[in-house]
Protein backbone atom coordinates (compact mmCIF):
# COMPACT_ATOMS: atom_id res chain seq x y z
CA UNK A 1 0.00 0.00 0.00
CA UNK A 2 0.81 3.47 -0.91
CA UNK A 3 0.14 6.08 1.26
CA UNK A 4 0.93 9.73 0.28
CA UNK A 5 4.07 8.62 -0.77
CA UNK A 6 6.50 11.48 -2.17
CA UNK A 7 10.10 10.95 -3.75
CA UNK A 8 12.50 13.64 -4.30
CA UNK A 9 16.11 13.73 -5.34
CA UNK A 10 18.89 16.00 -6.59
CA UNK A 11 15.98 18.92 -6.04
CA UNK A 12 13.51 16.90 -8.18
CA UNK A 13 10.07 15.30 -7.21
CA UNK A 14 10.50 11.78 -8.68
CA UNK A 15 6.70 10.70 -7.06
CA UNK A 16 4.03 13.01 -5.57
CA UNK A 17 1.57 12.20 -3.77
CA UNK A 18 0.85 8.52 -4.99
CA UNK A 19 -1.76 6.78 -3.26
CA UNK A 20 -3.22 2.53 -4.00
CA UNK A 21 -3.47 -0.72 -2.66
CA UNK A 22 -3.05 -3.82 -4.35
CA UNK A 23 -5.24 -6.46 -3.88
CA UNK A 24 -5.87 -7.98 -7.41
CA UNK A 25 -3.35 -10.90 -8.86
CA UNK A 26 -2.85 -9.19 -11.80
CA UNK A 27 -1.71 -5.29 -12.29
CA UNK A 28 0.01 -3.19 -14.45
CA UNK A 29 1.60 -0.27 -14.55
CA UNK A 30 2.13 2.02 -17.48
CA UNK A 31 3.82 5.06 -18.28
CA UNK A 32 7.06 6.66 -20.49
CA UNK A 33 11.01 6.35 -19.74
CA UNK A 34 11.72 8.53 -16.69
CA UNK A 35 7.76 8.64 -15.53
CA UNK A 36 8.34 6.92 -12.25
CA UNK A 37 7.01 3.59 -12.66
CA UNK A 38 10.01 1.85 -12.08
CA UNK A 39 10.43 3.55 -8.80
CA UNK A 40 7.36 2.50 -7.83
CA UNK A 41 8.64 -1.43 -8.16
CA UNK A 42 12.04 -0.36 -6.35
CA UNK A 43 10.02 0.97 -3.64
CA UNK A 44 7.75 -2.14 -2.91
CA UNK A 45 11.08 -4.16 -2.60
CA UNK A 46 12.79 -1.66 -0.33
CA UNK A 47 15.41 -0.97 -2.84
CA UNK A 48 14.34 3.01 -2.04
CA UNK A 49 12.51 4.92 0.47
CA UNK A 50 10.51 7.84 0.10
CA UNK A 51 11.44 11.09 1.45
CA UNK A 52 7.62 11.23 2.87
CA UNK A 53 4.89 8.84 3.10
CA UNK A 54 4.57 5.26 3.87
CA UNK A 55 4.91 2.00 2.02
CA UNK A 56 3.77 -1.44 3.21
CA UNK A 57 3.84 -5.00 2.28
CA UNK A 58 1.56 -6.82 4.56
CA UNK A 59 2.15 -4.99 7.11
CA UNK A 60 5.97 -4.41 6.79
CA UNK A 61 7.80 -1.46 5.72
CA UNK A 62 10.11 -2.70 3.05
CA UNK A 63 12.74 -0.65 3.77
CA UNK A 64 13.63 -1.17 7.31
CA UNK A 65 12.19 -5.26 6.91
CA UNK A 66 13.46 -5.95 3.97
CA UNK A 67 14.39 -9.86 4.34
CA UNK A 68 10.99 -10.42 5.38
CA UNK A 69 9.57 -8.52 2.48
CA UNK A 70 11.45 -10.08 -0.40
CA UNK A 71 10.75 -13.53 1.22
CA UNK A 72 6.81 -12.51 -0.02
CA UNK A 73 8.21 -10.60 -3.56
CA UNK A 74 10.13 -11.65 -6.49
CA UNK A 75 11.62 -9.05 -7.69
CA UNK A 76 12.87 -9.21 -11.85
CA UNK A 77 15.17 -6.23 -12.99
CA UNK A 78 14.69 -5.22 -16.95
CA UNK A 79 18.57 -5.58 -17.21
CA UNK A 80 18.95 -9.64 -16.29
CA UNK A 81 22.56 -9.05 -15.77
CA UNK A 82 21.73 -7.54 -13.13
CA UNK A 83 20.65 -10.72 -11.08
CA UNK A 84 22.80 -13.08 -13.10
CA UNK A 85 25.85 -13.95 -11.32
CA UNK A 86 27.39 -17.71 -12.04
CA UNK A 87 28.61 -18.27 -15.47
CA UNK A 88 26.40 -21.29 -15.76
CA UNK A 89 22.53 -21.72 -15.60
CA UNK A 90 22.48 -24.37 -13.10
CA UNK A 91 25.07 -22.87 -10.83
CA UNK A 92 23.36 -19.59 -10.99
CA UNK A 93 19.73 -20.97 -9.71
CA UNK A 94 21.21 -22.97 -7.07
CA UNK A 95 23.32 -20.22 -5.67
CA UNK A 96 20.09 -18.29 -3.82
CA UNK A 97 18.72 -21.67 -3.06
CA UNK A 98 22.10 -23.15 -1.46
CA UNK A 99 22.06 -19.82 0.88
CA UNK A 100 18.90 -20.62 1.94
CA UNK A 101 20.05 -23.78 3.78
CA UNK A 102 17.63 -26.23 1.21
CA UNK A 103 18.85 -29.46 0.87
CA UNK A 104 20.65 -30.87 -2.79
CA UNK A 105 17.63 -32.33 -3.51
CA UNK A 106 14.99 -29.53 -3.11
CA UNK A 107 17.61 -27.13 -5.08
CA UNK A 108 17.74 -29.17 -7.89
CA UNK A 109 13.79 -30.27 -8.06
CA UNK A 110 12.95 -26.54 -7.78
CA UNK A 111 15.49 -25.79 -10.22
CA UNK A 112 14.26 -28.48 -12.44
CA UNK A 113 10.94 -27.37 -12.00
CA UNK A 114 11.18 -23.38 -12.76
CA UNK A 115 13.16 -24.49 -16.04
CA UNK A 116 10.25 -26.66 -17.04
CA UNK A 117 7.53 -24.00 -16.20
CA UNK A 118 9.33 -21.98 -18.60
CA UNK A 119 10.53 -24.07 -21.18
CA UNK A 120 14.13 -24.11 -20.68
CA UNK A 121 15.27 -26.95 -19.45
CA UNK A 122 18.07 -27.84 -22.29
CA UNK A 123 19.42 -24.37 -20.87
CA UNK A 124 20.18 -25.82 -17.93
CA UNK A 125 23.89 -26.64 -18.27
CA UNK A 126 24.92 -23.69 -20.42
CA UNK A 127 27.00 -20.74 -19.95
CA UNK A 128 25.40 -17.99 -20.00
CA UNK A 129 27.44 -15.50 -21.83
CA UNK A 130 26.43 -17.89 -24.79
CA UNK A 131 22.62 -17.14 -24.44
CA UNK A 132 20.51 -14.35 -26.15
CA UNK A 133 19.52 -11.60 -23.84
CA UNK A 134 15.84 -13.29 -24.54
CA UNK A 135 16.99 -17.02 -22.96
CA UNK A 136 19.23 -14.45 -19.99
CA UNK A 137 15.61 -12.94 -19.48
CA UNK A 138 14.10 -16.14 -19.07
CA UNK A 139 17.06 -17.99 -16.83
CA UNK A 140 17.14 -15.07 -14.78
CA UNK A 141 12.97 -15.25 -14.17
CA UNK A 142 13.41 -18.98 -13.21
CA UNK A 143 15.75 -17.70 -10.74
CA UNK A 144 13.14 -15.99 -9.00
CA UNK A 145 10.51 -18.47 -9.58
CA UNK A 146 12.90 -21.11 -7.66
CA UNK A 147 12.24 -19.00 -4.32
CA UNK A 148 8.64 -19.63 -4.96
CA UNK A 149 7.34 -16.07 -3.56
CA UNK A 150 3.78 -15.73 -3.10
CA UNK A 151 3.83 -11.85 -5.28
CA UNK A 152 6.77 -11.46 -8.08
CA UNK A 153 7.00 -7.32 -9.75
CA UNK A 154 7.98 -7.35 -13.46
CA UNK A 155 10.35 -4.66 -14.72
CA UNK A 156 9.66 -4.29 -18.43
CA UNK A 157 9.93 -7.96 -18.56
CA UNK A 158 9.40 -8.27 -22.46
CA UNK A 159 11.45 -5.28 -23.26
CA UNK A 160 14.34 -7.90 -24.66
CA UNK A 161 12.17 -10.79 -25.50
CA UNK A 162 11.33 -11.78 -29.45
CA UNK A 163 8.31 -12.51 -30.35
CA UNK A 164 8.05 -16.21 -29.62
CA UNK A 165 9.50 -15.60 -26.04
CA UNK A 166 7.22 -12.48 -25.23
CA UNK A 167 3.66 -14.78 -26.14
CA UNK A 168 5.10 -17.79 -23.79
CA UNK A 169 5.58 -14.70 -21.22
CA UNK A 170 2.30 -14.40 -22.21
CA UNK A 171 0.76 -17.37 -21.57
CA UNK A 172 3.09 -17.53 -18.38
CA UNK A 173 1.46 -14.94 -16.54
CA UNK A 174 -2.08 -16.16 -17.72
CA UNK A 175 -1.43 -19.29 -15.90
CA UNK A 176 0.36 -18.00 -13.07
CA UNK A 177 -0.62 -18.49 -9.69
CA UNK A 178 1.49 -15.72 -8.45
CA UNK A 179 0.76 -12.22 -7.87
CA UNK A 180 1.70 -10.41 -10.92
CA UNK A 181 2.84 -6.53 -10.58
CA UNK A 182 4.35 -5.83 -14.14
CA UNK A 183 5.86 -2.12 -15.35
CA UNK A 184 5.63 -2.45 -18.96
CA UNK A 185 5.56 -0.34 -22.00
CA UNK A 186 3.70 -3.81 -23.56
CA UNK A 187 0.26 -2.38 -24.15
CA UNK A 188 -0.76 -6.16 -25.57
CA UNK A 189 0.52 -7.52 -22.03
CA UNK A 190 -1.79 -5.83 -19.85
CA UNK A 191 -4.80 -6.02 -21.56
CA UNK A 192 -6.06 -8.93 -19.87
CA UNK A 193 -5.16 -7.43 -16.77
CA UNK A 194 -7.14 -7.12 -13.43
CA UNK A 195 -6.41 -3.46 -13.13
CA UNK A 196 -3.95 -1.29 -14.64
CA UNK A 197 -2.38 2.24 -13.27
CA UNK A 198 -0.90 4.61 -15.51
CA UNK A 199 1.96 7.30 -14.33
CA UNK A 200 3.05 10.19 -15.51
CA UNK A 201 5.53 12.62 -14.02
CA UNK A 202 5.69 10.92 -10.89
CA UNK A 203 2.00 10.83 -10.65
CA UNK A 204 -0.73 8.38 -10.82
CA UNK A 205 -3.25 9.85 -13.39
CA UNK A 206 -5.26 6.98 -14.03
CA UNK A 207 -6.59 3.37 -12.47
CA UNK A 208 -8.86 1.47 -13.75
CA UNK A 209 -9.84 -1.13 -16.09
CA UNK A 210 -6.91 -2.31 -18.99
CA UNK A 211 -9.35 -1.26 -22.01
CA UNK A 212 -9.67 2.46 -20.36
CA UNK A 213 -6.26 2.72 -19.08
CA UNK A 214 -4.87 1.93 -22.41
CA UNK A 215 -6.66 4.25 -24.14
CA UNK A 216 -5.93 7.19 -21.52
CA UNK A 217 -2.54 6.59 -21.68
CA UNK A 218 -2.10 6.00 -25.71
CA UNK A 219 -3.67 9.76 -25.50
CA UNK A 220 -0.84 10.97 -23.20
CA UNK A 221 1.23 9.73 -25.61
CA UNK A 222 0.46 11.85 -28.43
Amino acid sequence: MFSDVRLARDGREVLRRVDFRIDEARIGILGQNGSGKSTLLRMMIGLIAPSQGRVTVGGLDPHHDCVAVRDRMGFLFQTPDNQIVYPIVHEDLAFGLKARGLSRQMVSARIAASLDRLGIGDLAARRVHELSGGERQLVALAGVLTREPPTILFDEPTSQLDLANRNRFRRLLAGMSEQAIVATHDLELVEDFDRVLVIESGRVVVDAAPAEAIARYRELCR
